[in-house]
């Protein structure tokens, strides 16, 4: 299966993956460092961006989860390719 996945795939799984990494260490400075207002711009910017990456990859690729299914046009989730299975 995994041969079938275009390059983009990964690409975009990569690109989330740092994304997310960043707002996570955001998170944990914002913490510590609620009152920095860059931080904060930063964070928001970051997950803006995260959301529309992956709204990307579900159009592309079909759903990173099972609750960002839009069940209103089809039950895409189990699908494929499952995590384990790239």
């Amino acid at each position: 299966m995994t041969n079938s996945l275009p390059p983009e795939y990964y690409q975009l799984l990569e690109e989330i993956q740092a994304v997310d990494f960043v707002l996570m260490e955001l998170t944990l400075y914002l913490d510590t460092h609620p009152d920095d207002e860059k931080a904060l711009n930063q964070f928001n910017q970051y997950a803006t961006y995260s959301n529309q990456i992956k709204k990307n990859f579900s159009a592309k690729f079909g759903p990173l989860q099972q609750f960002t299914v839009n069940s209103n046009d089809r039950w895409d989730w189990g699908k494929g390719p499952w995590p384990w299975q790239i």
